[in-house]
């Protein structure tokens, strides 16, 4: 196995001082609003429509909550209609449509609350298929799409829609309230589907699922450990510079959350980490976590923090707050709320809007200007807007959307690549010249730049945005051409022009193209191959790093990753 370099504080390392270039534009801009925190509130509700195109293409298929089915209107007539009955009068905040290839171009969503009397809410003429996910505002009992004018000669068709808000007209909730005894998403119940068209593997769901679930037990039996006592857990990283480090810690959170239903120890082990998370501190920025800890589980080299295992410790506890709702021993929700905000305080540059290294880069250090590729967590920044309300996120997930689409068009034109870490974020970004934090390969697709392709197709595949899919697709397509198709070519490291830098397979590189793959209606055959790799790879139980990866990666293969 090949050891990964960790991401130190920099007083461990070679400090390289970062030149300036010409100013360009900073990355400090608008967003249009995030979406308020609401509940679905149409999934198996009663629905009808102007038409069908068969018996079996049925109004109920757009409101079961799977991708795998769908309402189809008569082929080649306009108007029509598809409506569904809320059960009582509900304040309407957001509709998500999936749209089959047969689409709208020009519809309306209504609102009514008899079910003859309609509002209209929202109106387009340009609309385009795909998944249009809609922030309105309205109250009734039914809400509808009326089609205007079709994109193709067929009918119009959704695989979903979903409409979210509160019922009674009181401010949306922001907790689904978990069933007696379960958690809310369980594992395997895909209750949050995917954007239309993203792959899975082929095969049956269960036999998946159940890949999955035998991976996650091997994981938890060698890395979910109680050394310290205190009623803590801790996930141990044998192949890391010290045994707890705070990525492995979000790693925990989110997966575990996320197992919630397939293990029945998830809550457990999930408040155990809560408990250890709490009792370390970062010694800068007190509601983050202290980075890294010894074998006493006592923090060292400074205490300071580092932002991906934030970023997963605060998405962790809003999964937590979705899952098991926040009246029990924690309040998740709190929580969350808290470390998002510190996170900001603490992680984010106020100035650029992009994630910092940790919260110990200040303004005038020669690494305040530097952003770390891993740390672009779309989905997450999605998620942290929807929690809290506030615009800042908004702004966070375009400018890193922003860069992402800069660094390819720019530096990786022709495979789409990051680098580990990017310089002068303040004026003009580019990929680090040489080593800057951690080794002579900060600016290639190293050791943190592996899990680009995982973590923006996470966002591609939830969300649907075309930036995160346009960004996701160009990865894709690159490292099928570049390997002929074999996984097996995959190698450990590249230039961004594509050169490979080490021989090799790691699951740390390998794995997270799967999820790129998903992305692209033609690659089910590359996606079947790369999850045929992950499922034949031994699992190591010291390769804490490549097995936590693969592990989240066939989570969201098979369709059980979802944004709280």
């Amino acid at each position: 196995m090949h050891a990964r370099p960790r991401l130190r504080h920099p007083s461990t390392v070679l400090i390289l001082a970062l030149a300036s270039a010409l100013i360009a534009s900073v990355f400090v801009l608008a967003a249009p609003p995030g979406l308020a925190a609401d509940s679905l509130l149409s999934q198996g509700r009663p629905a009808t429509s102007s038409s069908n195109e068969d018996g079996t293409l049925l109004p109920a298929a757009a409101f079961d909550g799977s991708t795998g089915t769908r309402w189809a209107s008569a082929e080649g007539h306009d108007p029509e209609w598809l409506r569904v009955d809320l059960g009582a009068s509900a304040t309407v905040s957001r509709v998500r449509l999936l749209w089959e290839a047969a689409y709208a171009t020009a519809y309306r969503i209504e609102v009514s609350s008899d079910g003859s009397a309609w509002t209209q809410v929202y109106a387009t003429t340009t609309g385009n298929g795909g998944t249009d996910d809609l922030t309105l505002s309205g109250t009734g009992r039914y809400v509808r799409m009326y089609g205007l004018s079709r994109g193709t000669p067929y009918g119009y068709s959704l695989y979903e829609m979903e409409v979210y808000g509160t019922r009674g007209g009181a401010t949306p909730t922001p907790t689904v309230t978990p069933p007696p005894g379960g958690p809310a998403v369980p594992f395997g119940s895909r209750t949050i589907p995917y954007a239309a068209g993203t792959l899975r593997p082929s095969g049956p769901v269960a036999a998946l699922d159940q890949k999955v679930i035998d991976y996650y037990r091997a994981w938890k039996a060698a890395f979910v450990k109680q050394n310290c006592g205190n009623g803590w857990y801790q996930i141990i990283s044998p192949d890391a510079d010290h045994p707890y480090v705070a990525e492995a810690q979000g790693y925990g959170m989110v997966i575990t959350a996320t197992m919630a239903g397939a293990d029945p120890d998830a809550k457990k082990i999930f408040d155990g980490l809560v408990k250890y998370v709490l009792a370390h501190p970062s010694s800068i920025t007190p509601g983050l976590l202290a980075a890294e800890q010894n074998t006493a589980c006592q923090s060292v080299n400074g205490g300071d923090s580092a932002t991906d295992g934030d970023l997963d410790v605060a998405y962790g506890l809003l999964l937590a707050d979705r899952q098991w709702g926040s009246s029990g021993t924690y309040n998740y929700r709190k929580l969350a709320i808290d470390h998002i905000n510190a996170i900001k305080a603490g992680e984010v540059n106020p100035t650029t809007k992009l994630m910092k290294l940790g919260d110990w880069s200040s303004a005038g250090d020669q690494y305040y200007w530097i952003s770390r590729s891993s740390d672009w967590m779309i989905d997450h920044f999605r998620a942290f807007r929807k929690a809290t309300g506030d615009t800042t996120w908004d702004t966070v997930r375009v400018n890193h959307q922003n860069l992402i689409a800069s660094q390819q068009a720019s530096h990786a034109p022709n495979t789409g690549l990051l680098a580990d870490f990017v310089v002068d974020t303040d004026t003009n970004p580019r990929p680090a010249p040489g080593q800057v934090l951690e080794d002579a390969n900060d600016g290639r697709y190293w050791w943190n730049a592996c899990r680009d392709p995982w973590r923006i197709g996470n966002d591609a595949v939830t969300s649907g945005d075309p930036r995160s899919l346009a960004a996701a697709r160009k990865l894709n397509t690159w490292i099928k051409g570049k390997t002929g198709g074999n996984p097996d070519n995959i190698a450990i490291g590249y230039a961004l022009n594509g050169t490979q830098i080490s021989g090799g397979s790691e699951p740390a590189y390998f794995a997270p193209f799967a999820v790129a793959a998903m992305t692209d209606p033609g690659s089910q055959a590359w996606l079947d191959v790369l999850w045929t790799k992950m499922v034949d790879t031994p699992f190591t139980a010291s390769d804490y790093y490549s097995t936590s990866i693969q592990l989240q990666v066939m989570i969201t293969v098979t369709g059980n990753h979802w944004v709280p």
